[in-house]
């Protein structure tokens, strides 16, 4: 009876997962991970830098009194822009006239944390619900849009059909941290040691993994039972672009909901 118990508490005993999000991010999913019983293996797939300049962020920084709305797409974002906004000795109620959209509820907990308050966040977490959430309250408005250095232009395309301003700016971009190859490489070869699910938690990591090994072998591991995991649509049509297979995808677009994901598929998959 006590095993049963432990394996209830453990659904994920003994499966490895390879976390695939930035070194600074990992934690979280890495840590809910082992708590439930699984293997964790970290090689981040994508590594956070500094835009090569501060300049479209800082002027729209100075000028915050323009604008209406301020929106936000990432933690990464956000922890971006309260860092550029410390360095130029603006406090946080800086932004207290804006009203403020957040992508999700990590996003938004990361702008609640510094004491502001988030006016919308969408049912579903991806760009197109920002633009159905804004809609009726976007025409003649100015609005900033904070993000990384390459995404989707649905949010600044749309919200500009619908009569908006949108001023997009970069703070910060994302890399392919090359030292992650070799480990990948040696991790997928070693049958004991070859991950069950790989976690794809953006359209990043999907890229970049495919950059770090190229595509024959990408194709290949996914055909020696290793499992994908994503953490949402978006995701999960990158993975389709390179002709990857989606195995597990996340009902609610968050971490909490990519480890439901996977708990739920433990059954179905053999991993």
């Amino acid at each position: 009876m006590a095993k049963a118990n432990s394996q209830e508490v453990k659904p994920l005993r003994g499966v490895r997962i390879l976390v695939s999000r930035a070194k600074k991010q990992a934690g979280s999913l890495s840590d809910d991970l082992r708590g439930l019983g699984a293997r964790v293996l970290e090689i981040p797939f994508i590594e956070i830098r500094k835009p090569q300049s501060f300049a479209p962020l800082d002027s729209s920084l100075r000028a915050i009194d323009t604008y209406d709305w301020l929106i936000l797409t990432s933690v990464n974002g956000v922890r971006a822009l309260f860092e550029r906004m410390e360095k130029l000795k603006l406090g946080g109620d800086t932004l207290s006239q804006l009203k403020i959209a957040a992508i999700g509820p990590a996003t938004k907990a990361a702008i609640v944390d510094h004491g502001l308050k988030v006016h919308v966040t969408p049912k579903e977490y991806v760009a197109e619900a920002v633009v159905e959430a804004l809609a009726a309250k976007v025409n003649g408005k100015r609005m900033l849009l904070v993000r990384a250095k390459v995404a989707r232009d649905v949010i600044p395309r749309e919200l500009r059909r619908l009569g908006a301003e949108v001023d997009v700016v970069e703070a910060y971009e994302t890399v392919v941290p090359a030292k992650s190859r070799e480990r990948l490489l040696a991790a997928l070869e070693n049958e004991r040691q070859r991950p069950q699910v790989i976690t794809f938690t953006s359209s990043s990591t999907v890229r970049n993994f495919v950059e770090l090994i190229g595509k024959r072998a990408a194709n290949a591991c996914f055909q020696k039972g290793v499992c994908s995991a994503s953490i949402g649509p978006v995701t999960s049509d990158t993975l389709r672009e390179f002709r990857l297979p989606v195995n597990i995808q996340a009902d609610e677009y968050t971490m909490p909901g990519l480890v439901k994901a996977i708990i739920a598929a433990h059954s179905t998959f053999a991993f």
